[in-house]
């Protein structure tokens, strides 16, 4: 993805307004990793968690009749794991120390959450031009036409 680049950079923002997170990662609503920022963690199991984890979510807020899917946050004994929604197509994941000040740990990672939405939306509405192109009409010639 073009915008990964940008992505971790955001992470690295969340990280330094947030010091006790312990670990960050984006995941598509699929459950695959867009970019991590977590050594501890294993990514590619958490990635497929927050999916299972926003799909159950997204069942919930509408059987209540709330509206969309903002955020999920657990509270365990040696401290939180919270997940944002990050636009249409993703999901921000955050681990942070039983220290942290949730309220600080919510208004930074909606904002981060609301920022890489745009990254990976983004993304997705501009892919990489090395990404396989759109099938060409039967009648439209393969090969670069001259002027």
């Amino acid at each position: 993805m073009a915008a990964e680049a940008e992505i971790l950079e955001e992470l690295a923002r969340l990280r330094a307004r947030v010091p006790q997170l312990t670990g960050a990662l984006v995941a598509g609503t699929d459950g695959l990793i867009l970019a991590q920022d977590c050594r501890p963690v294993d990514a590619e199991g958490t990635a497929a968690l927050t999916a299972a984890a926003l799909a159950v979510a997204l069942r919930l807020s509408g059987a209540a009749g709330h509206g969309e899917f903002r955020e999920l946050v657990v509270r365990a004994e040696s401290g939180y794991a919270a997940v944002y929604a990050a636009g249409a197509s993703a999901a921000l994941t955050v681990f942070a120390e039983p220290r942290t000040n949730v309220g600080r740990l919510h208004l930074e990672a909606r904002r981060a959450g609301a920022r890489l939405g745009e990254l990976v939306d983004g993304a997705l509405e501009r892919p990489d031009r090395t990404q396989v192109q759109p099938r060409r009409e039967r009648n439209e010639p393969s090969w670069p036409r001259q002027t």
